[in-house]
Order: C-alpha cells, then structure tokens, then sequence
C-alpha cells in the first residue's frame, strides 16, 4: 500500500548567490532510469521514470508523479517525456484532502532520491552537503527556495542502504532529531515525495496549481563544508500547457539560496510516501 507520513523539515537560513567553487560533477543526465537499490519510501511504489545523473560516487534522481487521480488516489503515474520533462494537467485534487487547502493542492508530487555510495565509497549521507531547488515562478523564469534536505535537524525521509528493499526504508520518529542524526551518519539512501503546497509560504506564497506553467527542480551534491559540485540531477514539471511569457531578468530572490524554515521553526507536512 501507499503510506501517508508526516514530515517536519527544520533547517536554519542561509542566503547566498548562485554556485561557487569548481564544478566536478559532469551533469550527464540519464532519463526514465531506475534509483539504487529500488524505491523504499511506503510501499506499492514502483521504481522507474527517474532523471537521473551518476558522478563522483554518487546517484541523484528526480522525477513527478500523479499524486491524486479522478479518484483522489496516488497513482504510479509519472507521464516522463523521456528528456527529462514531466506533464501533468492543471488543477487540484477532485475532492481535495484534509492536510491542506484544495487552493494550493497539484495532483502531483515531486519525488527525489539520494545516494551517495552508489560506487561504493564508503560515504554516507552526512559524508555531503546537499542543495534543493525549488522553483516556484510559473513562468520561463526561475525563482528558487532552495535547502539542503539532508543536513537538517529532522526529517522524515525514507533511509537506508544498498541491500534496502522496495518500501523498506526506516524512518526516523516524529522530531525525533538524535535517531534522525544517527540515521543519515550511518546510511547512504534517502528518499521522499513531496508537493509544492509544503513549502508554499512566503516569500514563496505564489504558488497557484490551477495555472498552466514550468517548473524547474535541482538537486545537486557537494563536497563537505565546500560548493564543488559533485553531481547534479534536473528535470522540469510542464504542468498544462506550461509556460508561456516571455523571460523576464532573473531577480536576486530567484538565484538566492533560502532556507525551508528558519531555524527553530517547524514545517508540517503529509506526503504520499
């Protein structure tokens, strides 16, 4: 079955602008690919349709899914287009669902995965940083909340290791931040789905799933306590039509580095998992 797991992501603020340092990932993408080992966040999950890049050791994937169909359902859905583009229509859910408001409610998700000993290395999790991003600008612009989903005091993420099973990762207890620490120290595999109404608060209260548009997500791996890129995956979810007005100059929010939630605070979320 498809679980439903509540998340609290907390990570402290940062603010920078655009990548620094020497860019070692080669960010040769590889489209409809299977994650390592399978996907291990709830069950009845399939693998498959991720966007995936292979760099350094590691394997970052990104892909969408249909999270509520004409039944409310998630579905293993994914509608790749086979070059790292992902269709699904506008609206939201047809009977909404209780964690949120049907205002601000996709019928799809955004799934991720990271591994970082997919070439055995002997690295785990906390072996990198990581960064995020999000981009909530309907248009052919970018405009970016970005965090590093690993390194932050607790999450609820799907972890586990090479020889983890479909469904079989372990999860750390509600805010449970000690048994959380210890699981990315001691394992390579994270994975969660998520939907853009979770981090749909300001600055990034814009976010409107009735609207025809483009968005752009990034995951990228960097050396620890550096900005050398590692690897870096990237797809983008043409929902409707997609965009289609004309760029407009990057703002300096949109290349900003923004933390989910500043430090201390609390983000609650429910995601198909």
């Amino acid at each position: 079955m498809l679980k439903y797991t509540m998340i609290v992501l907390t990570s402290a603020a940062t603010l920078s602008v655009g990548f620094v340092g020497s860019a070692e990932a080669s960010s040769t993408l590889e489209y409809d690919e299977d994650v390592t080992p399978d996907v291990i966040f709830g069950t009845g999950n399939d693998n498959g349709s991720f966007t995936v890049n292979r760099d350094n050791g590691l394997e970052l994937g990104l892909r969408g899914k249909l999270r509520f169909n004409s039944d409310n359902d998630p579905e293993n859905t994914f509608n790749s287009n086979g070059d790292g583009t992902y269709s699904f229509a506008a609206g939201t859910p047809p009977s909404g669902f209780s964690f949120a408001p049907t205002s601000t409610t996709p019928i799809w998700n955004f799934e991720w995965s990271i591994n970082s000993d997919y070439q055995p290395t002997g690295k785990t999790l906390s072996s990198y940083d990581y960064q995020l991003d999000i981009d909530f600008d309907a248009g052919i612009g970018q405009n970016f909340q970005s965090f590093d989903p690993i390194n932050t005091l607790y999450a609820d993420h799907a972890i586990g290791n090479n020889a983890t099973g479909n469904g079989g990762g372990s999860v750390a207890p509600f805010s449970d931040t000690a048994t959380y620490s210890n699981l990315i120290a001691n394992n390579n595999v994270a994975q969660n789905s998520w939907s853009m109404e979770f981090f749909n608060n300001g600055p990034f209260d814009i976010f409107d799933p009735t609207v025809d548009g483009t968005y752009d997500f990034r995951l990228t791996a960097f050396e620890k306590g550096t900005q050398t890129k590692l690897a870096q995956t990237e797809m983008q979810i043409i929902v409707g039509q997609g965009a289609t007005d004309v760029p407009e100059p990057a703002s300096l929010l949109g290349l900003a580095t923004i933390g989910a939630v500043a430090a201390g605070g609390a983000l609650k979320k429910k995601a198909a998992a």
